[in-house]
């Protein structure tokens, strides 16, 4: 079949959840045999979010191929077990530098170079490009932000320049929002009347409009919506708040969204979509009651998308292991050795999570040394695994000034520092271990056994690198270098053998975590986190004794 496109996009308000719907989308139809892939479409000038602050964008999420990309990609691969590449997130800066450089090449032949055709041209390219391959029959872009959002206007252009071109094998599905007036005690559908005429200004028609709501839209109001917008009235769903996400595809098949899509493109749908497995998951997701209590101990608490992929990761893992995820965000600054004991004693395990730069280092390094002396199960992430081997070489290998070049350039032990090859770059990027990297685990380690191999390929997103000359001493006092690159000898992954979970991973296992294929690592941590709150419950020494200084 020829490859389709389906466009998703978003009016009255931002945050309506597109990522979800277009994620959802694609759960369905890769569950009816399709392949499937998904981009997003940003509409701001960076060129990617790898230097935005998390309090402006959420978490970066990393594809394999070591791109930099929105949060939503990690909803995309979380939903369909897809991995993600460069070409699967653009921005409005890519758009313009990849114009530009053209430009300068001379590519354009001294021609005037404008939004129409060029700039819409590089954007149509950009969506076609994954559809050269023969790969997938389904290509589902989302555009970023709101209709009517003046960044945004080039990408609808190219939209619609591209549905004429495609015909048939494309098609726009509109997210908007059906607020409640609760003086009135009614459902408003003209913010989606007016939102649907926008679009349909820029050249527009929208097939499928999907309704976000809080309260259920009768099918009065739905008709209603339906004849002013030029819709048919069976493409309009509604997509109701939900306790969980991962809810949503099966909502949307109930309301043959899937089925709405088939048609429209003209494929005959055959059969129902394979959901087994992901109503496998949510039946064990509704049915958990009893909780895993885990503290992220980070410094973007008050944003919770800052971490995003590790909340999701969690939560599979809890999930799979019958227990409901409790998750409590500690923010690191605030954290000392005055409240470290209230704060953490309720826990049955603690992530450190990762970040940049100085701010509530120390607060990790707090967190940490309790988490150590009590023999709390402790996931470190990244900067997390290196706080890990700070704390250990200040407080057990007797290093009081050790850290990190990152936070003191002039530390006498530099225990994480840059590689030497390194040192030389100036370039921000340039110094960044991005992307998937292979990691040799040692046999026997507590790793190993969570993977059930000693052969994995893991993401990075970090400068900073566990020091080699300190190797020797970290393992003879008993933090152990188990993981490391087998072509660079770079530790990838640390831990305590003899405590209850105690590890450090230098990349990102939270990336890889879907639903229905949990990370192995987090599968392991929170079966070691319900084992210790079993033991606390049947009164077991919740900490080792205070002699041991390990």
């Amino acid at each position: 079949m020829e490859t389709k496109y389906l466009f998703v996009t978003g009016g009255v308000v931002s945050s309506l959840g597109k990522g979800i719907i277009s994620s959802s989308i694609a759960c369905l139809l890769k569950a009816r045999g399709y392949r499937v892939t998904i981009q997003k479409f940003d509409p701001y000038i960076n060129i990617d979010p790898g230097t935005l602050n998390p309090y402006e964008h959420g978490e970066c999420y990393v594809t394999v191929d070591g791109h930099e990309a929105d949060l939503d990609l990690g909803h995309y691969e979380r939903f369909t077990d897809i991995q993600t590449t460069k070409a699967n997130n653009i921005t409005t800066g890519r758009i313009y530098q990849n114009v530009i450089s053209k430009e300068r090449r001379g590519d354009y032949l001294g021609k005037t170079v404008q939004i129409v055709p060029h700039i819409t041209d590089e954007i149509k390219r950009a969506v076609k490009q994954l559809g050269l391959t023969g790969e997938f029959d389904f290509i589902i872009t989302e555009i970023g932000g709101v209709v009517g959002d003046i960044e945004s206007l080039p990408f609808l252009e190219a939209v619609r320049q591209l549905r004429w071109e495609l015909g048939r094998d494309s098609l726009c599905i509109h997210l908007t929002y059906v607020p409640f007036i609760a003086a009135a005690k009614e459902l408003k559908t003209k913010p989606t009347q007016h939102s649907v005429k926008k679009l349909q200004e820029l050249g527009i028609q929208p097939d499928v409009l999907v309704l976000r709501t809080e309260h259920p839209i009768t099918s009065e109001a739905r008709r209603k919506i339906a004849q002013f917008c030029n819709v048919a009235p069976d493409a309009v769903v509604q997509s109701l708040d939900l306790p969980s996400i991962y809810e949503v595809p099966v909502k949307m098949h109930e309301q043959h969204l899937d089925d709405i899509i088939l048609r429209l493109t003209g494929v005959e749908a055959q059969g129902e979509p394979h959901m087994a497995p992901w109503l496998h998951f949510l039946e064990k997701l509704e049915s958990a009651e009893t909780p895993v209590r885990i503290g992220l101990v980070g410094k973007y608490v008050e944003l919770q998308d800052a971490y995003k992929s590790i909340s999701e990761s969690l939560s599979h893992a809890a999930t799979y292991n019958d227990r409901r995820l409790e998750l409590q965000y500690i923010h690191s600054e605030k954290l000392n050795e005055q409240n470290v004991d209230s704060l953490l004693s309720p826990l049955d395990g603690i992530l450190i999570a990762p970040g940049f730069g100085q701010r509530g280092i120390e607060g990790k390094f707090v967190a940490l040394k309790w988490a150590r002396e009590h023999d709390v199960p402790t996931l470190g992430i990244c900067l997390g695994m290196q706080c890990m081997v700070i704390e250990f070489a200040r407080d057990v290998l007797g290093l009081p000034e050790a850290n990190s070049t990152e936070m003191n350039p002039n530390t006498p032990d530099n225990v994480i520092d840059l590689m030497e090859e390194q040192k030389s770059i100036s370039n921000m990027g340039g110094t960044m271990r991005l992307g998937a990297y292979d990691c040799r685990l040692r046999p026997g380690s507590l790793a190993a056994e969570a993977y059930g191999t000693t052969d994995v390929r893991e993401r990075h997103r970090h400068r900073f690198e566990f020091n080699d000359e300190y190797r020797a001493r970290f393992e003879e006092a008993g933090m152990k270098c188990v993981g490391e690159n087998p072509r660079t000898r770079l530790v990838e992954v640390v831990e305590i053998p003899g405590k209850r979970w105690f590890l450090g991973t230098q990349y990102h296992p939270e990336y890889s975590s879907t639903v229905l294929h949990p990370h192995p690592l987090f599968m392991s941590f929170i079966r070691a986190a319900i084992a210790y709150e079993a033991g606390k419950s049947q009164g077991a020494p919740s900490h080792s004794p205070e002699s041991e200084k390990l």
